[in-house]
């Protein structure tokens, strides 16, 4: 490949990657159509025993799509899906975009302040939610603009010989979920979606028309929704399957633990193994013995993850009583991953953790590490086939190679814009380049890495100290499992680093042995000041630290 020196990412692709694509006019439920056409009787879905083939799924979710125009959801209209990784989840998603509305997919971890403000930012008139968080909606729904609620229970996705056992054992315990349907404004799902096959498709949305409303804290802090086109959520899909090319050569079989009410989830584990045909192995609650015992027991080939569940799986003390060798490839996302980590993964299993990178407001992915080219430690890897990437200085120019700045990405699978958000959206896009927020360096092969978060930079004394360099470090300490580095307001300062720290088993480390430790390695002025001892970090549902959370506590 010839060398170009605005793109010198290009000469370090895989030979069987191409730099440009062709994309061509589709909605995400097309993905699933050509699915369903070219492997009808392929399982597309395996819940605890329970199998649905392609042809099945498309039939579920034309019915369901059917019955939600029936109901009066319109083309354009936001539906809300707060649902954990289960069928229900799956038949929702596609059947609220076959029906030309724009899925809205809420986390049921939301506390009922953080639901409210979703449903009424979104605008959302129609909800799809599990039995058990209907005492949370019950609670806001006044606040909101709910016309209908659509209640499934887990038992729905399983087979009928552990439905009866389930309902049988929630009669006993008495902890049914009491959910006050009425056949009008809160609809039982087994009541709407009979999975007829024949019922007749809505008229479909346009590749140019929204599809997800994805709500993120973005740069700012602030939820905003991102709106995700059918284009920018299927060219996102064609990237990513050119980039991790040698996926779909052979049958796959994707273990969904990355939540669908995540775009990370939603792309790399619903969309992507839709689009290959693939069969999806939907887990609703991480579990680290349960997990080792299901990639054991049903054989996954594909297993993405993020950074804090691939540890906690290393933790176990057990680890080594599990088969893990049916998987071919680990993709991990959304925090820096340790070398030691992807070396031990690649010792159990003979599979590679192949780390990348994206963002909510780009499908989310735009960047990985080769699948068989050189891979280096620390790196995001290369932008995706048809990703500009620049690293931009605070003065407005494009930085030096190896000099940092923030990271600007242009393609296919940036966001149309923030929902009801003109100035926020001026202010992310400018002439189709994201700004991402991010610090980030490329070096002279055109691997990126990630320095911090622009918003993490903490200022102390007129020096800038990037908390990720901090953390590295403290992470280098035999009695630290993990930690993480806030700036905390101070009187002369401007800001001090604070170190909250999670100990290494049943280590007890002195906080000055740790201060020791970091003087040895880091410049005065970077080292902590401040030193916190947790049990556990706070964090997202897919591992990420919320950093404000900590900050909030002194």
């Amino acid at each position: 490949m010839t060398a170009d020196p605005h793109r010198p990412w290009l000469a370090k692709y895989d030979k069987a990657v191409r730099p440009n694509l062709e994309y061509p006019e589709m909605t995400v439920p097309m993905l699933l159509e050509r699915a369903a056409g070219e492997h009808p009787n392929h399982p597309a879905v395996e819940f605890f025993g329970a199998s649905v083939s392609y042809r099945r799924l498309l039939g579920r979710v034309r019915a369901m799509a059917s019955s939600l125009t029936a109901l009066g959801v319109a083309p354009g209209e936001h539906v809300a899906v707060m649902l954990p990784n289960i069928p229900q989840a799956i038949t929702a998603f596609y059947a609220v975009l076959t029906a030309g509305a724009v899925a809205v997919m809420v986390n049921p971890l939301y506390t009922e302040r953080e639901i409210a403000f979703q449903l009424r930012d979104s605008q959302a008139a129609t909800l799809i939610c599990l039995d058990l968080f209907w005492p949370k909606i019950q609670a806001v729904r006044g606040e909101t603009k709910l016309s209908r609620v659509i209640v499934t229970s887990v038992t729905d996705g399983l087979p009928f010989a552990l439905r009866v056992l389930a309902a049988l054992k929630s009669r006993l315990s008495g902890k049914q979920a009491a959910t006050p349907c009425d056949g009008k404004t809160v609809i039982a799902w087994k009541r709407l979606a009979p999975g007829s096959k024949n019922a007749p498709a809505p008229a479909a949305a346009r590749a140019s028309d929204p599809a997800v409303a994805q709500y993120t804290g973005g740069t700012t802090g602030t939820p905003k929704g991102a709106v995700l086109t059918h284009a920018n959520l299927t060219a996102n899909v064609l990237q990513c399957r050119e980039i991790l090319h040698a996926i779909g050569r052979r049958p796959e079989r994707f273990l969904a633990v990355l939540p669908y009410f995540h775009i990370y989830g939603l792309t790399v584990c619903l969309n992507l193994p839709v689009a290959i045909g693939a069969t999806i192995l939907p887990v609703p609650k991480f579990e680290p013995a349960g997990l080792l015992a299901l990639i054991a027991k049903r054989r996954p080939t594909i297993f993405p993850g993020a950074p804090a569940l691939y540890a906690a799986l290393l933790r176990q003390k057990d680890l080594a009583k599990f088969d893990l060798t049916s998987l071919r490839f680990l993709v991990s996302g959304s925090a820096p991953i340790p070398p030691a980590h992807m070396q031990k993964f690649k010792e159990i299993t003979g599979a590679e953790i192949i780390e990348g990178y994206g963002l909510t407001e780009a499908s989310p992915v735009t960047h990985f590490n080769p699948l068989e080219g050189e891979k280096k430690p620390g790196s995001i890897g290369l932008p995706l086939p048809d990703t500009l990437t620049r690293i931009v200085g605070d003065d407005g120019r494009e930085a030096p190679v190896g000099e940092p700045g923030e990271l600007w990405i242009k393609g296919p699978q940036v966001m149309r814009g923030y929902l009801g958000r003109e100035a926020e959206t001026a202010q992310a896009l400018s002439d189709g380049w994201l700004a991402t927020g991010d610090v980030a360096t490329m070096d002279a092969d055109g691997y990126f890495y990630i320095v911090d978060r622009k918003k993490d930079l903490i200022i102390s004394g007129g020096y800038n100290v990037y908390p990720r360099e901090v953390e590295e470090v403290l992470g280098e300490h035999p009695s630290v499992r993990e930690a993480c580095v806030v700036g905390v307001k101070h009187a002369v300062r401007g800001e001090i680093i604070k170190a909250v720290i999670v100990a290494e088993g049943n280590a007890n480390p002195a906080k000055e042995d740790i201060l020791a430790f970091c003087k040895t390695r880091l410049a005065p002025y970077k080292c902590p000041k401040q030193i916190e001892f947790v049990d556990e970090l706070p964090r997202t549902a897919i591992g990420k630290v919320l950093r404000r959370n900590l900050k909030e506590v002194e």
